[in-house]
């Protein structure tokens, strides 16, 4: 028998992923008795007009049944004679692309479904993206609803040519293309006699004898500790799953992110003692020498790891609000919980074409090269070196729901970071915004504009002070990367030109009446988004 095969279904809203699953159970009688019955009475008035709507097996919530569609992640396991298979079945609706993702992040392989009526769409790419970034490597585009067109080979064609120019455009590998038909079962669990020109064999075929390729052999051994397990004064061992490499009673280990050194005395393997435990195993690790180590700190053998405060990630953003300005975050990577934020947005990706675009804003399902900053430096490295530490989610501070979800693209070492110059840019760049000198008609008017700045979560001060000590204020707030909000009432013409003089031109925005459009439109684009 081959070995389990985890695998998503996905692609664009009522393109079949329930329906194509459930007859899969169906048809290869891996259903109990009273299931198979309650799926015959379901289906009397279910969409189908009596006959048998294989979905209901996968959609059990009520409002996914009146809708229709699959709005949360199902997981089946399932048998046949040749492997066993856990599969997440995927919401299509763009609304529940986040649903998407978390199937993504467990699976080896992604099974993409295509309308053959309609070919294509932007959903179908996004969600090939996703499973792209989540690391899947192995693609099947299941080319569903082939009895909608006859079981035509034109229509086929077509939609090969477009998943070909998507599959060179994501640079996929292992793919295949099925034409099929999940409703009436075509191509699914045996070779279709009315597609005869197409010898591929049918998909469940496909899953069963496909070799999924690993996602690449990490080298040495590391392990991230989940706890610390003290059950009395005699006792105290490092608990966590070994991701990669192989650990033996003797072997020295390193502790990262401090750097000391100690042997290894025993090995736990559940309860049991162990002289050596391997890659995918739960351990205890009990060391020879009293080390400080807590949740987060990671164990590694004859591997290098990164420890840092500032990376790049490929990010996909997850939260209703959209991201519009530097904002507070918890940066999940490993076991590991910390204070980060997002410094800037490089590009977005452009769902359709791949094109990087320019962006001052991140919206809902939309995918982003972003600088995050960390509190205090932590043990990551790249996805494509260690996968475990290159993966993170993001966490909203306030509510605790998640916001993002991404791999680690560019790891800067803590050393590097240390010899960054601290200095007016710095602080900006940290706080997200542009230090302004924003010069009001009056205090009313300073309070409006001052009070507006802070409802978009921006850094501002207002300032009413006159002659030297209005200059020096000025000065040291911009040196803090703060916006300066000064009423006209603190403004005499000498002080004026001396703030003038002291700050670059386009830092200084006159918003007082009559004062340059350029400079009221440059104001308005801050509200919005004031990245340095």
């Amino acid at each position: 028998m081959n070995g389990l095969l985890k695998f998503i279904t996905c692609g664009s809203v009522d393109d079949g992923k329930s329906t194509l699953i459930g007859h899969i159970l169906y048809d290869t009688k891996l259903l109990y008795t009273d299931q198979e019955r309650a799926l015959e009475l379901d289906s009397r008035v279910g969409s189908r007009g009596g006959a048998i709507d294989y979905s209901l097996l996968l959609d059990g919530l009520m409002a996914e049944r009146e809708q229709g569609i699959t709005i949360d992640v199902a997981y089946r396991y399932f048998t046949t004679d040749r492997r066993s298979f856990i599969v997440a079945d995927t919401p299509g609706h763009e609304e529940y692309t986040r649903n998407m993702a978390v199937g993504a992040s467990f699976a080896d392989l992604a099974v993409i479904l295509v309308d053959a009526t309609k070919g294509v769409l932007v959903q179908t790419r996004r969600h090939a993206r996703i499973c792209s970034l989540m690391g899947i490597r192995s693609f099947v585009f299941a080319v569903n609803k082939m009895d909608l067109v006859n079981y035509d080979r034109g229509p086929f064609e077509k939609i090969r040519e477009q998943i070909e120019e998507l599959e060179n455009e994501l640079g996929l590998q292992g793919v295949k293309i099925i034409p099929l038909s999940a409703t009436t079962g075509e191509n699914l669990t045996k070779p279709s006699a009315i597609m005869n020109w197409y010898e591929g064999g049918p998909l469940l075929d496909w899953l069963e004898t496909v070799t999924v390729e690993p996602a690449g052999h990490e080298e040495g051994f590391y392990m991230p500790v989940q706890r610390v397990c003290r059950p009395d004064h005699t006792f105290r061992g490092f608990q966590g799953q070994i991701e990669t490499g192989e650990i033996r009673i003797g072997d020295t280990l390193k502790v990262l992110p401090s750097g000391t050194k100690a042997g290894v005395k025993n090995i736990l393997a559940g309860d049991k003692p162990a002289r050596a435990a391997g890659e995918g195993q739960p351990v205890t690790i009990e060391l020879d020498t009293e080390v400080d180590i807590s949740r987060g700190s990671v164990l590694v053998k004859d591997t290098v790891l990164h420890t840092a405060s500032h990376f790049e990630a490929t990010l996909l953003w997850m939260d209703d609000e959209a991201l519009t300005h530097s904002r507070a975050l918890f940066v999940k990577a490993g076991t590991r919980l910390i204070p980060g934020k997002i410094d800037g947005i490089r590009y977005t990706v452009d769902v359709n074409t791949g094109e990087h675009r320019n962006a001052t804003s991140l919206k809902k399902n939309e995918i982003a090269r972003c600088s995050i900053s960390l509190s205090s430096p932590i043990v990551v490295d790249t996805f494509s070196s260690h996968r475990t530490l290159g993966e993170l989610i993001l966490i909203d501070r306030i509510t605790n729901a998640t916001a993002a979800c991404g791999i680690i693209e560019t790891v800067f070492d803590a050393g590097e970071q240390n010899m960054e110059k601290i200095g007016p840019e710095t602080r900006a760049k940290y706080m997200g915004q542009t230090p302004f000198l924003i010069l009001a008609d009056n205090v009313r008017k300073a309070e409006e504009i001052e009070r507006e700045l802070l409802s978009q979560g921006l850094h501002t001060m207002q300032v009413r002070e006159s002659g030297e000590r209005l200059v020096f204020a000025a000065a040291l707030l911009q040196q803090a990367g703060i916006i300066t909000v000064i009423p006209g009432e603190s403004l005499e013409s000498p002080t004026e030109k001396q703030l003038r003089q002291e700050r670059r031109p386009e830092l200084v925005l006159d918003l007082r009446e009559g004062g340059p459009e350029k400079d009221r439109l440059l104001y308005e684009n801050t509200i919005n988004y004031t990245y340095y």
